[in-house]
């Protein structure tokens, strides 16, 4: 039997939160699919809504939609990991089955036996499916999760009829960048208009880039675990970096119509990359913008390229050299 305990959401999640609240999760905190805890500044509004999520589903799954490399997934893992939820996850693509998710047989000590797919883990034991970039999916395939969602058996008839009662505690949990409504842009190769039908049965959590203070700590604890320590000049270095990212991300958004000057973006995750190389080719010429080619601009257009070196070197001034 599974032991569930109860966190009080102010320590837990290292926000200001009365003390009565607490979230349920699990008292193991050994199991091996869950999450490994990492540093993480939480967004009080997104931990609000997860929470929400988490506690009473009620029905619904969870679609957390935003830009590329926001966050959307780390979110749901770093909640995890401090409540024990394991997780299975699960990065989708157009050619994705749901029959892959439930399971399939396998060849096992010689001979043919049924293995359990994440879905049906998740169902069975009471963890959360994580389904990445779900709008790659074919729509025809996601449809077969409609009753799962609405907390009906699931039924697997490739293993003999096997019927699996959902545990109370299974969460299904989508991440994708365009809300099911498909790309507008034309910058996501792939991604599908999701049915109507389906899309219903989710709540929708926009997932935007950290602020300038997340960022922050994000590049400087980036800077510590590598053993660099952050003075001054540092975190002035720091600062230009995010205003760099900042007014790429802005020209990659454009307008009210949508359409941006840019075709590629700086991503938290690229930030933290370009930090990374910043560091290892220091001994460059220019290891700032070394590392800032290396980071994202190699892979844009010549154009776009030299307008965003122009971007880092009005930011930096004469430290860019």
């Amino acid at each position: 039997m599974i032991t569930t305990k109860k966190f009080p959401i102010g320590t837990t999640f290292g926000i200001v939160a009365p003390a009565t609240l607490w979230i349920e999760g699990f008292e193991d905190a050994q199991h091996p699919a869950i999450p490994a805890k990492k540093d993480y500044v939480f967004n009080n509004d997104h931990l609000r809504d997860v929470l929400a999520f988490i506690a009473m589903p009620q029905g619904d799954a969870l679609y957390l939609t935003g830009p590329t490399g926001s966050g959307k997934t780390s979110l749901i893992c770093q909640v995890a990991a401090r409540i024990n939820w394991p997780v299975q996850q699960v990065t989708c693509h157009g050619r994705l089955e749901l029959n892959e998710l439930v399971g399939q047989f396998m060849l096992v000590n010689g001979s043919m036996s049924f293995v359990h797919g994440p879905l049906a883990q998740a169902v069975r034991d009471g963890q959360l499916l994580i389904l990445n970039e779900i709008d790659l999916m074919d729509p025809s395939e996601l449809a077969g999760l409609n009753d799962i969602i609405e907390g009906q058996p699931l039924m697997i008839a490739q293993n003999g009829g096997e019927v699996i009662k959902p545990h109370p505690k299974f969460r299904l949990i989508a991440t994708g960048n365009s809300a099911g409504q498909g790309d507008q842009t034309g910058l996501f190769q792939g991604v599908l208009q999701q049915n109507l039908a389906f899309m219903d049965r989710f709540r929708i959590l926009k997932i935007d880039y950290p602020d300038l203070a997340v960022e922050q700590s994000i590049l400087q604890g980036t800077l510590t675990a590598m053993g660099i320590p952050v003075d001054a000049v540092i975190e002035s270095v720091i600062d230009k970096m995010i205003e760099v990212a900042h007014e790429i991300r802005r020209l990659f958004v454009g307008g009210q119509d949508g359409t941006g000057e840019l075709s590629i973006t700086m991503s938290t995750r690229t930030l933290v990359r370009w930090t990374h190389l910043m560091i290892a080719y220091k001994r460059a010429p220019n290891a700032l913008e070394y590392a800032l080619e290396r980071a994202l601009t190699l892979r844009a257009e010549p154009a776009q390229r030299e307008a965003i070196h122009r971007i880092a070197r009005d930011v930096f001034g004469d430290a860019w050299r």
